[in-house]
């Protein structure tokens, strides 16, 4: 019942932050330099076609009469249209949406996957010579400015030895080849891949590994480690399953909100790569002033990173019992 009931009040939680959310966006990107009316006028257009453009949209409201609008549409599930591409907001997020979720879920997967075997080793090998290239290794990687890392990977693997394709994630010839079968399609993204999830893969994987064997160093000095000892057990089963399953307890916050923020796509890594997700439309719809879509994408953000805070907690108490609520 304690659980049932702090799911319950994190759930309220989340209603409310997630309003105030709401409320900010719609301001903030009001008030924010810029007019979106601007970027859509033609300059054929006569003043009159201008101000009905502006009426359409319902810009021409009072800012309260277009929250009150927001809100309505929002709870009827309408997220307007975009005001660049003149398509349904809904329709261009889960366009975009799928091929974020590939990239980057696909990425924190297995950054942490990696990234918790090797920490649990660094740390049962600690002072190894084994420990410190892990721990050096990681240590760069994270560190490293995204933008160099794949720029450089780009121009190693895709320009000089021509081994992947420099930006996109499809190719036209294949795609449009009638002849393509499915694994030909599927080949060629996987192709398309490589370069932006090993990027992503040594940018996050050293968090994990740095973080699994701080919480591992910690987690070997507990009693029950030299109970388990005492009772004559392995000392794989002593790492894996006494030692390694608590450890690895911030691991699983690092990669629950990690799933929750890669749903923005990363900015710059979709941009750098031509990455067509969500963070490189929200970037342009910032640009461009595009209300609907920018808002559209920032709510999805946040209400996914939201439920993930709830998700995390609960999960925390299933590999803990010792935690109660």
């Amino acid at each position: 019942m304690e659980l049932r009931s702090f799911i319950f009040r994190r759930l309220i939680q989340v209603v409310v932050i997630f309003f105030i959310i709401q409320t900010a966006l719609f301001l903030l990107f009001r008030l924010a330099p810029g007019d979106p009316v601007e970027r859509m006028v033609d300059p054929t257009m006569t003043p009159e076609d201008a101000d009905r453009l502006v009426a359409v949209l319902g810009l021409d409201q009072p800012l309260w009469t277009q929250y009150a609008i927001y809100l309505r549409n929002f709870f009827q599930g309408e997220f307007g249209t975009s005001f660049y591409y003149g398509q349904p907001v809904v329709e261009i997020i889960w366009e975009k949406l799928p091929n974020t979720i590939l990239l980057f879920t696909t990425s924190i997967i297995l950054s942490a996957l990696v990234g918790i075997a090797l920490g649990k080793i660094a740390a049962w090998h600690k002072g190894s010579r084994t420990d410190t290239w892990l721990t050096i290794g990681s240590l760069v990687t994270h560190t490293v400015f995204l933008p160099w890392l794949a720029l450089l990977l780009i121009w190693v693997f895709a320009y000089k030895l021509g081994w992947f394709p420099i930006t996109g994630m499809i190719s036209e010839d294949v795609w449009l080849d009638p002849g393509a079968g499915l694994w030909a399609k599927a080949l060629d993204i996987g192709h398309h891949l490589v370069l932006p999830l090993s990027t992503l893969f040594l940018i996050h994987f050293g968090s994990s590994l740095l973080v699994m064997r701080s919480s591992m160093l910690d987690t070997l000095k507990e009693d029950y480690i030299l109970t388990a000892r005492a009772k004559g057990l392995t000392d794989k089963e002593v790492r894996n399953r006494h030692a390694a399953r608590n450890a690895a307890l911030p691991v699983v916050t690092g990669v629950g909100l990690g799933l929750a923020f890669s749903i923005n796509g990363g900015a710059l890594t979709e941009t750098v790569f031509t990455w067509p997700g969500i963070g490189r439309e929200l970037v342009f719809a910032v640009s461009h002033a595009d209300y609907p879509l920018a808002q559209a994408a920032f709510l999805l953000i946040a209400l996914v990173v939201l439920v993930a805070n709830v998700i995390v907690d609960v999960l925390y108490a299933y590999l803990d019992p010792r935690i109660r609520y």
